[in-house]
């Protein structure tokens, strides 16, 4: 994990760097990934995950640009400021970002 690691969600359970500022909307962001996990029983969410950054690695030779292209996290930096989010989320809704 590089030095732009704050967090990670894995399985449901948010790992935070230590030390690392980490504001509410941080927290909203990785439950939206909870969220996501769960719907996609979570081992499709990871298989899901990868396949799509590697499909846009391949487009854009950039890890950077392929992660921030990801439609997980597109859907998650999209509303983690909205803390209403999660209450009114439809199922798949990481597909409108796709």
């Amino acid at each position: 994990m590089g030095k732009d690691f704050i967090a990670i969600n894995l399985f449901g359970l948010i790992v935070v760097r230590k030390g690392a500022f980490f504001p509410d909307s941080s927290l909203n962001h990785e439950m939206i990934h909870s969220a996501q996990q769960r719907e996609m029983l979570f081992v499709f969410f990871y298989i899901w995950y990868v396949l799509e950054w590697l499909i846009r690695l391949l487009c854009c030779f950039s890890a950077k640009k392929a992660y921030f292209g990801i439609s997980f996290e597109r859907e998650a930096y999209a509303n983690e400021n909205n803390e209403e989010y999660l209450k009114r989320r439809k199922l798949f809704s990481w597909l409108k970002y796709m």
